[in-house]
């Protein structure tokens, strides 16, 4: 339509908003669908926080807040940036926002100038190429294969890095490989970094607790403290708490760049959900022991998925570190034909036949930045997930 802008025209909707849509959609038809694209867990909020969020509707906490978190949110933000990661932060360089990709957004959009280049991992989260387009920036895209454990060397980055470049965008535990940096690979990007002083970080941490088998997470600025005053330590509620629909994000850094997000959050959303700020504060200062819990379901579904998985004709499932996904290979497939009679070209036409033949519901990888390969979320039940496989296995089995 004429009347839209040309930055709109740059990007596209969400492939795995899209994915969750599509098997909705299939199901309201009557269809027997199984949805593994939606990247949040299938436990409820605990009940500590949502007693917290009905207190504060009880206690009248129903109006404005200050733009960018109420100060209690905001010392709890520090304190567990403290006690979690040995990192000093100042309630002057905290922001929230309506859900840690809100925090990324504003980030981007008080940063970017025409030409500016933001690199980006792949296999990335799909909204990190297309935050910066929106923003004006230029992603470049730095691909990191399954040989190389889905993440990019130091060398690799060096060779991406130019004096038009800004950002560094790390996410780790990745989302949808679930690939994490330990604190050596860390320290071997800091390195690189340290000699191009033109380039800030942005760490997505989100899925910070989800890691498993004795994996210690890390975070760059905590690797290398001397990079604190250049990066923005992006993280949330979403994933650890399950409460991906409270929205809520925060993100750490130099107080000029708060300012900054500060300035535009105060022009688009203003301040987060009152009642989920307030979940939040208990989120982060009250007990933890349900995240072990939680850690301990999700990794033995991790463990039934790619050993299933791996039984499938054509498909190689590494074992993840961390989230709640995994990002199997299907390069022996591509140029086979399903039973449907669908030619599989690529890993897109691999998951609509695998929906339309099969009845399950995945992201294909190219909406990742690396093919051919595709993501399934294992944050549902174990009997969802056998049976997805099954259809899965079924379904490779089948190509010709």
């Amino acid at each position: 339509m004429a009347f839209l802008s040309d930055t709109l025209a740059r990007v596209k909707p969400s492939p795995t908003v899209a994915a969750a849509s599509r098997a909705l959609e299939l199901r309201a038809e009557g269809r027997d669908v199984i949805g593994l694209g939606a990247g949040e867990p299938d436990f409820d909020t605990p009940q500590h926080i949502k007693d917290a969020a009905k207190r504060a509707i009880d206690e009248g906490h129903t109006k404005y807040t200050v733009v960018d978190g109420i100060p209690e949110l905001k010392r709890a933000i520090c304190d567990k940036f403290a006690r979690e990661n040995g990192l000093d932060y100042r309630p002057s360089q905290v922001t929230v926002g309506s859900g840690g990709k809100h925090v990324l957004y504003n980030a981007l959009m008080a940063t970017l100038n025409p030409g500016d280049e933001v690199v980006i991992p792949a296999p990335y989260w799909v909204s990190y190429p297309d935050m910066t387009l929106l923003a004006g920036g230029t992603p470049v895209i730095v691909e990191a294969g399954v040989e190389q454990g889905f993440k990019i060397t130091p060398a690799q980055l060096d060779a991406a890095i130019n004096p038009r470049t800004k950002w560094l965008i790390l996410n780790s535990p990745s989302n949808p490989s679930g690939a994490a940096y330990s604190r050596d690979d860390l320290a071997g990007l800091a390195e690189v970094l340290m000699k191009h002083p033109h380039v800030w970080v942005l760490t997505d941490d989100i899925y910070e607790h989800l890691v498993y088998d004795g994996f210690r997470f890390a975070t760059i600025a905590a690797v290398e403290p001397r990079l604190m005053d250049r990066t923005l330590t992006m993280n949330g509620v979403s994933k650890s708490y399950a409460m991906t629909g409270w929205r809520i994000g925060y993100g750490a850094g130099p107080e000029a760049l708060i300012a900054a997000i500060r300035k535009v959050q105060s022009q688009s959303t203003t301040s987060p959900c009152t009642i989920s700020q307030w979940a939040a504060v208990e989120a982060l200062d009250g007990p933890q022991d349900f995240i072990a819990e939680s850690n301990a379901a999700f990794a033995r579904r991790r463990d039934l998925v790619v050993g299933l998985l791996n039984e499938a004709p054509g498909v190689e499932c590494p074992v993840p570190q961390g989230a709640f996904y995994v990002y199997p290979t299907i390069r022996n497939l591509i140029g086979k034909t399903s039973a449907g009679g669908t030619r599989i070209d690529n890993d897109e036409a691999f998951t609509t036949a695998l929906l339309d033949e099969a009845g399950v519901a995945v992201v294909f990888g190219a909406a990742f930045g690396l093919s051919p390969a595709f993501r399934i979320s294992y944050a549902t039940s174990d009997e969802t997930l056998v049976e997805a496989c099954r259809r899965i296995t079924e379904f490779c089995a089948r190509l010709s």
